[in-house]
């Protein structure tokens, strides 16, 4: 029995999904998002305020901000509200209209960076906002996820350590490809003390992780539109890139099931597949893969039939084309 007393103290629930039993892969699911915030961000979040403070960066009288496109944000709207902090994230027209909902019910600001920069980057233009919000506002402090090295120790300190508990004959880690925060804590936890463990890092097309070409992308979570300081080919032994046309149809395949899980997990878990269906079609590996979030923030983007369709046609004829 876990007994909490502020809402960022639950961070683990210990549940692994075994894939082979539905879908007939081979596959332990990791599902990070039973908590208050829903998804694996809440460890990077709880990790890089808890840093802060213990560097005296903020105080009561501090701002949060911090750039995201949507889990990272829920998890600090969580960690600011039980800390009783003033948080505001700047988000794009990318982020689920649930996931702004959510952050303002938690009583953060939502501030969104509508105009994306001269490349077509929504990123670049958050983390410009986020400089001007940070200049005009001498009280504001931002965490950057995208070089604080609280974001990938807490991986390295709590999930890396958690995984290799309950599998110590685990085979392959697969790892979503973010902002790297989770890829890279995890990666070097296994480099350090199981380096027989093999690290499949999964992005998605149109991502420049690992210096792929740039590409539209529509679903916020996995992928960079720049490279992440902490996104490193080294790090890992594969790279499998997943097209979000079969992100959303796992995540459907994965609901048909029970399993309402959002885009990351979709996208890891189609990547995952993939990648045991070519290098162990004898199901002989012992395989984890890391479900980052929940799927009800997806429900008006993934799981809605008419937004889908809008975005990436008629996903059926098609599957129904390819089959043929």
């Amino acid at each position: 029995m876990a007994i909490i007393s502020t809402a960022d103290e639950l961070f683990d629930s210990d549940v692994y999904v075994d894939l082979g039993h539905t879908l007939r892969i081979p596959l332990h699911l990791k599902c990070e998002g039973f908590n208050f915030a829903g998804s694996v961000k809440l460890r990077a979040a709880a990790s890089m305020i808890s840093s802060a403070v213990r560097l005296g960066l903020i105080d009561d009288h501090s701002t949060l901000v911090e750039s995201s496109s949507g889990n990272l944000g829920v998890a600090l709207s969580v960690v600011a509200a039980a800390r009783s902090l003033r948080f505001v994230c700047v988000t794009d027209p990318k982020c689920n209209p649930a996931t702004v909902k959510l952050m303002r019910a938690l009583g953060s600001e939502v501030v969104v960076a509508d105009r994306p920069d001269a490349d077509g980057s929504y990123l670049t233009a958050r983390k410009t906002l986020v400089r001007d919000l940070c200049a005009r506002n001498p009280g504001y402090v931002w965490l950057n996820q995208y070089e604080n090295p609280a974001n990938w120790l807490a991986h390295y300190e709590n999930t890396a350590p958690l995984i290799a508990k309950h599998f110590p004959d685990l085979d392959v880690l697969f790892i979503g490809a973010g902002t790297g925060g989770t890829l890279n804590g995890c990666a070097n936890w296994f480099r350090d003390n199981r380096p027989g463990v093999r690290i499949v890092a999964v992005d998605t097309v149109g991502s420049v992780n690992f210096r792929m070409p740039a590409g539209p992308r529509h679903l916020p979570g996995l992928g960079a539109s720049e490279p992440m300081p902490l996104v490193e080919a080294s790090e890992v032994d594969h790279i499998v890139r997943v097209h979000e046309r079969d992100t959303v149809r796992m995540c459907r395949r994965l609901a048909r099931h029970g399993f309402l899980l959002g885009g990351s997990t979709g996208t890891v878990v189609s990547g995952a597949a993939r990648w045991l269906q070519q290098h162990d079609p004898g199901a002989t590996l012992t395989s984890v893969a890391i479900s980052a979030d929940m799927g009800d923030r997806y429900i008006e983007t993934v799981y809605d039939d008419a937004w889908v369709r809008s975005t990436y046609g008629d996903l059926d004829k098609e599957q129904e084309e390819s089959n043929g």
